[in-house]
């Protein structure tokens, strides 16, 4: 996305607090409204975070005891359908990368939004609930689905984006399996 480059190049060159929404956006061709049509600051622009629409056919099949009926098979549906809807442009994701360890305040900000990934998460375990309740409180799971992300994500990274981050789902919930069967 044009918003992105440009947020990302500009920062790059200047830092953060040196560029403005006004300045991206045009960089990037496109107006200052359009720019908050796709993104509520400049950080997030610099960052590549968007929303994760995640698909309503898993979002509905887990929320109504699916697709398994076992929850860390179901919870494994679930971070597939997150990490296929949310996986970054590789460019793009490693040059956030470089540019949050330039600037901690970015490093805030990509936590925050994985947080509120985590949040989404812990609404659809509290409405599955009701058609399968499990023992494992909302915390723990939501736990649980951030290390298979980040355990997934980082697998992709090293084997240097071959595939997708869902490709690497499988074998982080294996490596979680054998250390709670440890």
């Amino acid at each position: 996305m044009a918003l992105i480059e440009a947020a990302q190049r500009l920062v790059g060159e200047r830092g953060l607090d040196e560029v403005t929404v006004e300045e991206i956006s045009a960089e990037a061709g496109l107006s200052t409204r359009t720019f908050f049509n796709y993104f509520d600051t400049k950080d997030d622009a610099v960052l590549g975070i968007q929303e994760v629409e995640l698909d309503a056919e898993v979002r509905a099949q887990f929320v109504s005891g699916g697709p398994s009926g076992r929850l860390m098979s179901d919870l494994e549906s679930l971070v597939a359908g997150f990490l296929r809807d949310g996986a970054p442009n590789i460019e793009q994701g490693e040059r956030a990368m470089r540019l949050m360890a330039s600037d901690p305040r970015l490093v805030q900000r990509h936590i925050a939004w994985h947080q509120r990934v985590i949040g989404e998460l812990e609404e659809l375990l509290a409405e599955r609930r009701t058609a399968r309740p499990s023992p494992v409180d909302d915390d723990t799971i939501g736990m649980v689905a951030g290390l298979l992300m980040r355990a997934s994500a980082l697998a992709w990274a090293r084997s240097g984006y071959e595939g997708d981050p869902t490709a690497h789902l499988p074998e982080a919930v294996a490596q979680l399996r054998l250390l709670v069967a440890d």
